[in-house]
């Protein structure tokens, strides 16, 4: 359906580019705008369940995706304080024969780039850098969109893939800063050499305990370490590149057990970020402007399902677009509707993971024994309604 008038998206994350280029083939020209100086991703591993393979099989971009991902044989926990096996679910085979797509593990900088060559692949995609939106506008015929410079940029329609602190929701929603969660996320990637073997594990291990954890696996293949330490804390800066304080990161973790302070005392530089979402909400459209990923439904790491949510978003999103025949307004309409409840449970399941992740006492001792003894559902059994996914050609059927 050719238009005259692009799609504007802000955001050139994961999110956006993937509405770009999804959009871009069904025939409508896209630009991206991106405030930065160039197209990337900070931030180090996430994790790819089986709903997101779902997704680039979709979209034609599995080979690419599988040339740059890890696939785990496993996901456990372990208690951080005694080492003691909380729980271990096999993956490969069995997540495959579950749901006809594996569990996978990839580098973020990895995927946004193969979404980033998705996009300069299709000749209406746009990207624009240095392009910081300042404001928008819109009618029955389109939306204006200024930028920092004074630039203005007439469009069909306007996505806000700007993520958690999003400018666009603050117009179309309102609802002001993200509820600070007081956890605290430290990331680093170590090569394989760097990891003593002693300490090398190729699953996806989480290591829970009291207001703390700390989950590690590998990526590329194998050739790196992707570690992600979390406590609770009342010190904290706005942002994904903060340096953190390595003396207060030790001190939660004193009494871990000792391959957790091992790893940890590996990592000499460590970058972090605040953990934050917002509550859930029905309506991020407002007739031609809609939002997607974080700027729509942003959630808590527990999951790994940010990144996920937002390749939903913009398949649903295309396919509303498919449904009304173009007609922006009810498509986006449509898109919200489709997507609000399953982002909303994700939203508000991550946050109880994060209490089961981080138990304490006798919340502690009940999740070690339910999961040890086999008798409760852990693993994919308690997320089986978030791994099953989508069906695109059967969501306005």
């Amino acid at each position: 359906m050719a238009q005259s008038l692009p799609i504007l998206i802000a955001g050139g994350g994961i999110g956006g580019l993937a509405a770009a280029c999804v959009l871009a083939r069904d025939g409508y020209p896209v630009t991206v705008l991106e405030q930065a100086s160039a197209f990337g991703e900070i931030g180090a591993g996430i994790q790819l369940g089986p709903n997101i393979f779902r997704m680039f099989d979709y979209l034609g971009l599995t080979e690419a995706v599988n040339q740059v991902a890890y696939f785990p044989p496993g996901l456990g926990m372990n208690d951080v304080r005694t080492g003691e096996k909380v729980v271990r679910v096999p993956l490969g085979d069995v997540a495959r024969a579950a749901y006809g797509f594996p569990y996978g593990v990839i580098y973020r900088a990895d995927l946004h780039q193969v979404f980033l060559d998705a996009c300069a692949a299709q000749p209406l995609v746009t990207l624009r850098t240095h392009s910081k939106v300042e404001s928008f506008e819109q009618d029955a015929a389109g939306v204006r969109v200024r930028l920092a410079d004074a630039q203005v940029l007439e469009g069909a329609a306007f996505i806000g893939a700007d993520g958690m602190w999003s400018r666009v929701r603050e117009a179309v929603v309102g609802d002001g800063k993200p509820r600070v969660s007081g956890h605290i996320a430290y990331r680093a990637v170590l090569k394989r050499e760097e990891v003593p073997a002693h300490l090398w594990n190729d699953d996806v291990l989480l290591w829970g305990g009291e207001k703390t954890h700390l989950v590690h696996y590998p990526l590329r293949r194998g050739e790196l370490f992707n570690l992600v330490a979390v406590f609770h804390s009342n010190k904290y800066d706005e942002g994904w590149n903060t340096f953190g304080d390595t003396a207060e990161l030790h001190e939660r973790f004193a009494s871990a057990a000792p391959q957790v302070r091992e790893l940890l005392g590996k990592i000499e530089t460590w970058k972090m970020w605040v953990l934050c979402d917002r509550e859930p909400v029905r309506n991020w459209s407002d007739r031609r402007v809609t939002l997607l990923g974080d700027a729509a439904h942003p959630m808590l790491q527990y999951l790994a399902q940010g990144a996920g949510q937002a390749i939903e978003d913009a398949v649903v999103l295309r396919e509303a677009l498919r449904h009304t025949r173009g007609d922006v307004p009810a498509a986006f309409q449509a898109y919200q509707q489709a997507r609000y409840l399953r982002t909303g449970r994700v939203q508000l399941t991550a946050r109880f993971y994060g209490d089961i992740y981080h138990a304490s006492g006798v919340q502690r001792e009940l999740r070690n024994q339910m999961f040890q003894s086999g008798t409760e559902s852990a693993g994919f059994a308690g997320l089986k309604w978030m791994y099953d996914g989508i069906d695109p050609s059967r969501l306005f059927a």
